[in-house]
């Protein structure tokens, strides 16, 4: 429970302090910028996706195929294509804006800011997943908390002082960069560039498709739900900004569990108990900060809480089938499982292209459900928990018995 109340803390940091960063920005400068963080929210699952493939898939791949060159090489790879992607993103910001339903000349400078940090935080979170995997959480949470509290401090003084937006961008985006440079540099030593890119995709295979499918979901789905109106657009963006660290935060039971399940030290049961003790923790945060910034906007009390009773659903069964995917995944059943994905991600894409202003929250309810019921059938056609915890294979389970009856 210790290291997944770690991880989950540096994800709550990793997360909660660009929020506050947009809260504070729109006090100071805009009260409209506080709605970069749904415009560039696609964006994150571009993140997720690379995170996924060169730190996450090549860290298993060192723990599995035993290539110890498989971590500073993912590294390296996701540093130079990452540029590449998110380069491409800021070039073409301006169509990106308008795609979104978003006026160009109010978020221009701001929506910059934010791919660039996307890509600082990418590189960034190829230092933590490195050193989660070598049991250094608490060298981790202080980089995190380190860089978040810096990009924090320098943009709100930035702002203060500067007011001009493109120099508060530049000041604060060189600063980060430094630091993240900094902590990269000494994470590397002499390695020969060695990476099966195949087997990063096929260990992460799951949250790959996830990502992507994701990031259609977002780009379209919020494109589509922006253009009803103001009072669903602050309602929604709303409810993003209580519940995004929270959900950052939970996706440590994924992280605990991969490196439990990699190192054969998984209990299927102390994870499951270990999540919903996280959840009520997480759950509590909610409604903490749904009551704290309510008054400070102008919200419809009845669509706000339509979206957030789609969040709190999915919050509730989240953890038995991320948990039972992740090992799934891992035990040679990446392709069923990541063709289930596929197929629970296209029908919330399809979901979230319904003219309704909800329509991104009925499709993650409906995927979430589907899954829930899915994988928990693939699971157990498969598998048993025995009363300790330990997961067990049918057929070695079968063959005991056998043994015994002889």
């Amino acid at each position: 429970m210790k290291r997944l109340l770690r991880i989950s803390f540096n994800s709550a940091i990793f997360s909660l302090i660009p929020i506050l960063s947009w809260l504070m920005l729109g006090l100071l400068l805009d009260n409209n910028l506080v709605n970069v963080f749904t415009l560039t929210y696609p964006l994150q699952f571009i993140w997720a996706l690379m995170k996924s493939i060169f730190a996450t898939g090549s860290n298993i791949s060192k723990e599995k195929d035993k290539n110890h060159n498989a971590v500073l090489s993912g590294m390296t790879l996701g540093i130079v294509i990452g540029f590449v992607v998110f380069g491409i993103f800021a070039i073409n910001v301006r169509k990106y804006i308008e795609f979104m339903n978003m006026d160009y000349e109010v978020y221009k400078e701001f929506a910059l800011y934010s791919i660039f940090q996307l890509y600082i935080q990418l590189v960034f979170s190829f230092v933590l997943e490195k050193l989660y995997f070598e049991d250094k959480e608490k060298l981790a949470n202080k980089y995190c908390m380190q860089l978040n509290l810096l990009n924090f401090v320098v943009l709100i003084l930035s702002a203060i002082i500067l007011k001009n937006k493109m120099q508060i961008v530049v000041v604060t985006l060189i600063t980060i960069l430094i630091y993240t440079a900094y902590v990269t540099i000494k994470q590397y030593k002499r390695f020969k560039f060695k990476i099966n890119i195949i087997n990063c995709i096929k260990y992460e295979s799951v949250e790959i498709c996830n990502n992507i499918l994701f990031f259609l979901i977002f780009l379209f789905g919020l494109s589509n739900a922006l253009q009803f109106g103001e009072k669903y657009i602050l309602a929604l963006n709303f409810v993003a900004l209580i519940t995004d660290t929270q959900w950052d935060s939970f996706e440590a039971i994924n992280t605990v569990a991969k490196i439990d399940i990699s190192k054969k030290k998984f209990n299927y049961k102390n994870h499951e108990l270990n999540a919903y003790k996280l959840l009520c923790i997480l759950l509590t945060t909610v409604f903490i900060m749904f009551g704290v910034f309510f008054e400070f906007y102008d919200l419809d009390l009845k669509i706000t809480a339509i979206y957030l009773s789609f969040e709190l659903i999915n919050f509730i069964i989240y953890p038995i089938y991320s948990i039972k995917t992740s090992y799934l995944q891992l035990e040679k059943y990446e392709i069923k499982v990541t063709s289930n994905k596929l197929f629970a991600g296209i029908l919330r894409m399809l979901i979230s292209l319904l003219k309704t202003p909800y329509c991104t929250g009925i499709g993650q309810v409906t995927s979430s459900l589907y899954q829930f019921i899915t994988v928990n059938i693939m699971f157990h056609r498969n598998f048993v928990i025995d009363k300790n915890g330990i997961v067990i294979k049918k057929e070695k389970k079968m063959k005991k018995y056998i043994l015994r009856r002889d």
